[in-house]
This record gives C-alpha cells, structure tokens and sequence, in this order.
C-alpha cells in the first residue's frame, strides 16, 4: 500500500505499530527483515506510557502521546537501546515508567516534558537503524509504514536523515498507516494478479505471519 500511494521504487521501509517494529529490505521475491525490536514493539511502549499519564484512547494513546510531546521543552536523558541491527524499548518504558510520578509530582518535568522525551529517545533508535539498514543496502529511498509511522515528529527526524544523506523519505497519512480493509485488498489484487490463489475450501488464517514468510510473487 505505501509503494501504491507513494509510487517509490524499492525503499527500506520502516514498519512501526503497536505488534510490530521492523527495518525491511526488499530481496530476492521477499522483503528481508534487516533489523527489529527484541521486546516490545514501539507502539506497545507509546501505548503503555499513555497509560501511565492516563491519557484518553479517542483517538488513540500514540496520537494523544504525539500532541503532549509538541509542548514538552525539557528533555529526560533515557536509556538508548540499539543493539546491532536491532532495537530494545522494554528498559526504556520500565526506566520512563518508575521516574514519572516523582518527576511529576515534584514538577521536575510535565507529563509533556516526559511524552517528548520518550519520543525523542525512541524515534532517533528508528532513524539510526533505518540509516544503517540504507547504508548497507545501497538504498537512497525510505518508506515509513505502519500506525505510527502516522507521527508527525517520526516523518520530520527520518526526513533529516534522508536529506543529510540525498534521500528521499516517503510515509502516508493515516488512511493508510492504520490496519483497515484497503491494505488487505491490495494485498489481495496484487497476489491475484500475479497469479497466486487459494481454493476457497483451503482459505485459512495465520496470526502471527512474520514479513519474511511471505513469497512474494507481484513484483520482479
């Protein structure tokens, strides 16, 4: 769906969500996972945060989480967890988690300080490891996919970096970030068309299907 709205060619995509956090390569009729989260995924740690500072869900934790960080000013020093080509963000939601009643309390720092903070920390370990992810695949273009690839804040630090490196980032609103009936019937269209069916009698579902388990037959 992003290639579609988008029309980049072959991009290093970032897949970030609440399930998933992901630094993906297109290779040889799969699309390689360079890199991902050990723990949690970065949504699930915006999310839980949300619900430290007992943020609404309408219209979600992480978009609520985004609109407090863009009145923070003061910036917490949190654990930076990039290991290799991987990314940990349980110690920095359990760090973050333990500070933030005294640190509020005291109005040491706002709950917008702190949601700036997380922000900061969490989304500069994306941007490094998608760089590294481009370096090591010669790739001069970057798509953002995924719920949270919808943050504003995301879209501007990973522009930085493409442009610091002659780049080109690409991301989509939320239309098209967030799970919904499109991406499936994309999906769908572009597997039909290549060829690839399944007997209806055969149809089944499979949860936890990771990204490089999928053969990819739509594109050569």
């Amino acid at each position: 769906m992003g290639r579609l709205i988008t029309k980049c060619n072959d991009p290093t995509v970032l897949y970030v969500s609440g399930g998933n956090t992901q630094f993906i390569a297109y290779s040889q009729n799969r699309y390689r996972i360079f890199g991902e989260t050990i723990d949690i995924a970065i949504g699930n740690c915006l999310d839980r945060f949300a619900r430290v500072l007992k943020l609404s869900n309408d219209p979600s934790p992480g978009y609520n989480i985004e609109k407090m960080a863009e009145k923070g000013k003061k910036f917490l020093h949190l654990p930076y967890t990039v290991k290799g080509t991987d990314v940990s963000c349980s110690g920095i939601l359990s760090n973050i988690e333990k500070q933030a009643p005294h640190l509020i309390s005291s109005k040491q720092y706002a709950p917008e300080d702190l949601c700036y903070s997380l922000q900061e920390a969490i989304f500069a370990m994306l941007v490094e490891n998608t760089e590294r992810a481009m370096s090591h695949c010669g790739s001069q273009e970057v798509l953002i996919v995924g719920g949270v690839g919808c943050n504003l804040r995301l879209q501007e630090m990973m522009n930085i970096m493409s442009e610091e490196r002659g780049a080109k980032l690409y991301a989509t609103d939320e239309r098209f970030c967030i799970d919904n009936g499109a991406m499936i019937a994309q999906a769908g269209i572009e597997m039909f068309q290549s060829g690839t069916t399944t007997p209806w009698d055969l149809v089944t579902c499979t949860q936890r299907y990771r990204t490089d388990e999928v053969e990819v037959t739509w594109r050569s």
